[in-house]
């Protein structure tokens, strides 16, 4: 007798049904391809990785969309209509937060024009992630998905002049600039019901545990866990994503920057866990290495990220050993 109950199946994946596992051949013998590594379940669709991440990219252009008239009705009213936020805009963030294979969806989402209202989608993307990788969950996981895309909610009463600016700030532009995070605070407090945690993270998404943030200097022990979060997933879509006044740095010297302030700017429990993550999802991968050869990530350190042992032509290279080698980029 056929049963559709799920079998166990040992990955990283949604199981799959018998009838599921039917399609999937079929599907493979239909178009030669498929891999079952690279499938996703989605209601009753088998949806590839790239389909998944195509059609969340759109979800997530849309979200951008809706933020950006969101956030231009809070610049006229001061009034944040919370109920909109958490009903057209949460469920996008955490269907893309479902995405296993994070480093292909980065690619797709840094790609997009709007980096003003993008850039609060995308870090709640980043941060709901982060969050769920170090263990939260339910209603704790909530809040900081709508605190990470409201962080930058200040920045609506900063002047289209600054805010929009196609240069550098002088000195006076980037300390009015920095009072978006105090804007941002004044505005969230007051919405009736909502945890402290919401405009804290508002507040203290730029402050450093090393002191040297804004807009108080805060360190480290001042600082509320969601801001330390938001922290590394703003500064991480900032640094990858194209900007009026600068390109896209490459992935992993965004990953290699970042770890520069592991034991400084940010915190290493939350770095540490994001960077293991995210270069978890490079073995596979071809990099360029530093001395010109070529090879493959097969395996991360999960103390020292960046240290991978990587297989070439001449063998197997430990990266931890071979200190005068790093990963110059990464090729595909």
């Amino acid at each position: 007798m056929t049963s559709n109950k799920r079998p166990a199946i040992h990955n990283n994946l949604t199981p799959l049904t018998i009838q599921e596992i039917d399609t999937l051949i079929l599907r493979m013998k239909q178009d030669g391809k498929g891999n079952a590594s690279c499938l996703i379940n989605e209601g009753n669709d088998i949806l590839t990785v790239p389909e998944k991440i195509k059609k969340i990219s759109l979800e997530v252009e849309t979200a951008s969309r809706k933020i950006k008239d969101i956030f231009h009705y809070v610049r006229d009213t001061e009034n944040l209509p919370m109920d909109e936020i958490r009903n057209d805009i949460l469920p996008i963030i955490q269907r893309a937060a479902e995405i296993p294979h994070i480093y292909y969806l980065f690619k797709e989402i840094q790609l997009k024009d709007e980096y003003t209202y993008n850039h609060n989608i995308s870090v709640g993307i980043i941060a709901t992630l982060t969050g769920k990788w170090m263990g939260l969950q339910g209603a704790e996981l909530q809040r900081l998905t709508l605190a990470a895309t409201l962080h930058d909610v200040g920045k609506m009463k900063i002047s289209d002049d600054i805010l929009h600016k196609p240069g550098k700030f002088t000195a006076g532009e980037f300390e009015e600039m920095k009072k978006h995070t105090i804007y941002g605070y004044e505005l969230l407090k007051q919405v009736p019901g909502e945890p402290v945690s919401i405009a804290l993270t508002a507040l203290q998404h730029h402050e450093r545990e090393n002191g040297e943030g804004y807009p108080f200097g805060l360190k480290g022990h001042d600082m509320h866990l969601f801001s330390k979060i938001v922290a590394v997933a703003d500064v991480f879509h900032a640094m990858s994503s194209d900007r009026v006044y600068h390109d896209a740095i490459p992935f992993y010297q965004v990953i290699s920057q970042m770890n520069k302030d592991v034991f400084g700017k940010f915190d290493p429990n939350v770095l540490l866990v994001f960077m293991n993550r995210m270069m978890g999802a490079l073995v596979g991968k071809k990099v360029l290495l530093t001395n010109s050869e070529y090879g493959e990530i097969i395996l991360i350190n999960p103390y020292q990220p960046l240290q991978s042992l990587i297989k070439t032509e001449r063998g197997i290279i430990d990266l931890k050993v071979e200190k005068a080698i790093e990963i110059q980029k990464v090729i595909g």
